[in-house]
């Protein structure tokens, strides 16, 4: 939102308070409360008729300071609220005459003192983070509208870029973007998004979360071009500098204060086929999917059933259309005997004529008005109301409908939706802020679900594929970009919002492969199988056609074959990689510059990524087969074509559909399973370590989980000359070994 007119004047509607200089200070424990008049106080006469701002630092962890900016603190401050971890970091506060110092780790905050000066500094040490400063901080009035609003602006260096806020598809790189956080259902080619998360990060290496679930404001060097400028309607305002030192060390630190990702199963990285959406399908459709995939030997591992395995107008009533679906329960059965799994398709909306509405308004399960009715639309569902989460019955009770369904033989859940949420005359259950809810609700929805399946499947078997998300909802594993459309931009503009997203911490992810508005044309088809088999999650999803690969063309079944296969053998690596995010909170798909930061030419690459630490994907976006992309500095090794490839600069190549750029990092062990059918194996069975191109002298380490996660490999190589010498322990059962340089010799000691 934008408050200004050009650098020197306000909007003639709009009356500003700023912070203009310090006045006072107060501790208590660890938090400092700051005092910050409108003006300049030349004398006695100038502390009447006067606001100010009242500003409280804390550190709920080390190096990450709280900001809390109020002006009137007799206003009631409603949640929702983020989940924050707190740790109790012990704080160092300090004072002279001229400066006042909050310091947390090695991150501190200096409030400058002096007369008519103020501002704070947020520092790494000696190194300058960002500040805020003259007309930054401040609490905003419209004249006009009555509204309040409470601002803060902070300071962007010369060569600082800003990336994330959630799932964005448009530029990676936010400079100039005006970004709105609020959740909607738009598709995937405007400036909206299904996931809006509060917090960006900087190549310098540290981040900001807004602290507010509700419609944060954000102006990025577009208002003020030396600003990222972020406000809210209201008296507070709340934010975090996180300081990671790095930004793959800022994720992580994030995802330590609002939580780490749960651990997928195995067989959750397999290959997802879906009934699409509006087609028309029974046991007899699914069936010949399943079989034909078996006829053409393309390993499938999950089968998803989209919101017609319900009878139309009754969604959701949990129960299977009796016209369509006579045997579910015998059909489950005959699909788990097929080493299936099992998918279906839900949301939080309860439509009128679903026999559920009935019992969940007279429970008072369902969303109320301030005047006590129950809110419906027609939108989507006719007569629908909404499941109110904000009640821990109306958790318990969705959670029991859903539990019908699992013990019948389903596995996991579609959540869907999520984010068309009313906020005006609306009463929460538990008096949580309309406003606020409107983005939170897909936190309580995604965890009602999630933490039924790990209840009933166990620690480590749930997983969800899941549209909408807010702070937190990393922790419920994985989602999906959401309506894309079946074009080269589309699956662009797909990649563009998965790094985004993962600037957040969210560790798995993926799309629908082929587009999900429109069919594809087999060309399209192709490129994106092999985009969707080296995501975390790989689902072949659409909206009115099935998208199996013979109704593209039979090469289309070869090229899915392929990548299918080769996701499969290179499961070792990819499971240890998603263990890897779980404990630390590094996405498995990332933005090069997040693993390159000190390379400079990785800061504005989006149609490129590293898929965990070690394996550099490029998709081809051209139907001419195409591909542009940079490699940073070393002798990578395509695994795909088997050559090397020079890094410190740019190359362009074509490739056929069987092909790709993927390449493995110099001075890295690549654990290649023995099996290609299935993503659920003993890895460290007859596994291949494939000994990248190593310099003299240079040692790599990898590891080998189970299927818990549990590492039961261990390995360390080295170069010594003309031999790369290995060492395993643990599990050491038929290892083969594979340097990608022939001139080397590789020895296991």
């Amino acid at each position: 939102m934008k408050f200004t007119d050009g650098y020197w004047c306000v909007k003639k509607e709009m009356t500003p308070l700023y912070a203009v200089e310090y006045a006072d200070s107060r501790r208590n424990g660890g938090e400092l409360t700051i005092y910050a008049p409108g003006k300049h106080i030349a004398n006695r006469g100038d502390c009447l008729n006067l606001g100010m701002l009242t500003i409280r630092l804390s550190s709920p962890m080390e190096d990450v300071i709280k900001v809390s900016i109020s002006h009137f603190d007799g206003t009631a401050y409603k949640g929702p609220f983020a989940e924050i971890k707190n740790t109790a970091p012990h704080v160092r506060i300090e004072e002279n005459e001229e400066f006042l110092l909050y310091q947390s780790g090695e991150t501190k905050a200096v409030v400058d003192k002096r007369p008519d000066s103020w501002g704070i500094r947020f520092l790494d040490g000696d190194r300058e983070l960002t500040g805020t400063g003259f007309r930054n901080m401040a609490n905003i009035r419209n004249n006009e509208t009555g509204r309040t609003y409470t601002v803060e602006a902070l300071a962007i260096d010369v060569d600082e870029s800003i990336y994330g806020l959630g799932e964005r598809f448009t530029p990676f790189v936010k400079n100039g973007q005006v970004v709105e956080m609020w959740n909607e259902d738009g598709g995937t080619s405007s400036e909206i998004a299904y996931k809006n998360i509060p917090f960006y990060i900087t190549n310098k290496g540290y981040g900001v979360l807004v602290d507010n679930e509700g419609d944060v404001s954000f102006e990025i060097a577009s208002e003020k071009v030396e600003r990222v400028q972020f406000s809210v309607e209201g008296e507070r305002l709340d934010y975090y500098v996180i300081n990671g030192r790095t930004p793959k060390g800022t994720i992580e630190k994030y995802t330590e204060l609002t939580g780490k990702p749960a651990l997928p199963p195995a067989w959750s990285f397999g290959l997802w086929l879906t009934t699409s959406f509006t087609t028309d399908y029974d046991e007899a459709t699914t069936s010949s999917f399943i079989q034909g995939m078996a006829d053409r030997d393309i390993p499938l591992h999950v089968f998803h059933f989209d919101c017609y395995w319900m009878e139309a107008f009754e969604w959701c009533n949990f129960t299977w259309d009796p016209a369509t679906f006579p045997d579910p329960e015998g059909m489950l059965k005959r699909y788990h005997d097929r080493g299936l799994k099992i998918c279906v398709w839900i949301n939080p909306y309860i439509g009128q004529k679903s026999p559920l509405f009935q019992e969940g308004m007279e429970q008072g399960y369902l969303l109320k008005k301030t005047n006590g009715d129950v809110w419906q639309t027609d939108m989507w569902q006719a007569g629908m109301g909404l499941v109110d989460f904000t009640n821990p019955d109306a958790a318990a009770w969705y959670q029991g409908k859903l539990k019908t369904l699992l013990d019948m033989g389903v596995d996991c859940f579609k959540t869907d939706f999520g984010e068309r949420i009313p906020v005006r005359d609306i009463a929460w259950f538990d008096g949580s802020d309309p406003v606020k809810m409107h983005n939170y609700y897909t936190y309580l929805y995604n965890k009602a679900v999630f933490e039924l399946l790990e209840r009933e499947r166990g620690e480590g078997e749930a997983v969800l594929f899941a549209r909408s998300a807010t702070v937190g909802g990393q922790k419920f594993p994985a989602h999906w970009g959401g309506d894309c459309s079946a074009t080269y931009p589309s699956m662009a503009e797909t990649l563009r919002s998965g790094l985004s997203l993962s600037c957040a911490g969210f560790g798995f992810w993926s799309h629908d492969i082929s587009g999900f508005e429109s069919t594809a044309p087999a060309d399209i088809y192709k490129r994106w199988c092999q985009f969707g088999l080296l995501s975390s999650h790989s689902r072949l999803h659409g909206s009115s056609s099935y998208r199996v690969p013979w109704l593209f063309d039979e090469e289309a079944c070869d090229v899915l074959r392929k990548f299918v296969k080769l996701k499969c053998s290179l499961m070792p690596y990819l499971y240890r990689q998603a263990v890897l995010s779980h404990e630390h909170g590094t996405p498995l798909l990332r933005p090069m510059f997040v693993e390159f930061p000190e390379d400079r030419s990785c800061e504005t690459l989006d149609r490129q990524y590293m898929l965990g630490d070690s394996l550099l994907a490029a998709p081809i976006f051209k139907s001419s087969g195409e591909v542009e992309y940079y490699v940073p500095e070393g002798r990578w090794y395509n695994i795909l074509t088997e050559e090397e490839v020079a890094g410190g600069k740019w190359h362009k190549e074509s490739y056929d559909y069987f092909r790709m750029p993927l390449l493995l990092k110099p001075n890295t062990i690549l654990a290649v399973g023995a099996e290609d059918s299935r993503p659920d194996y003993a890895y460290a069975d007859g596994v291949t370590l494939y000994l990248s191109l190593f310099e003299d002298g240079a040692e790599a380490e990898t590891e080998v989980t189970d299927l818990k996660g549990k590492t039961v490999l261990t390995v360390r190589a080295v170069r010594k000359g003309s031999a790369i010498r290995v060492h395993a322990e643990g599990e050491n059962r038929n290892i083969h070994l594979r340097s990608l340089e022939e001139k080397l010799e590789a020895i296991m000691e």
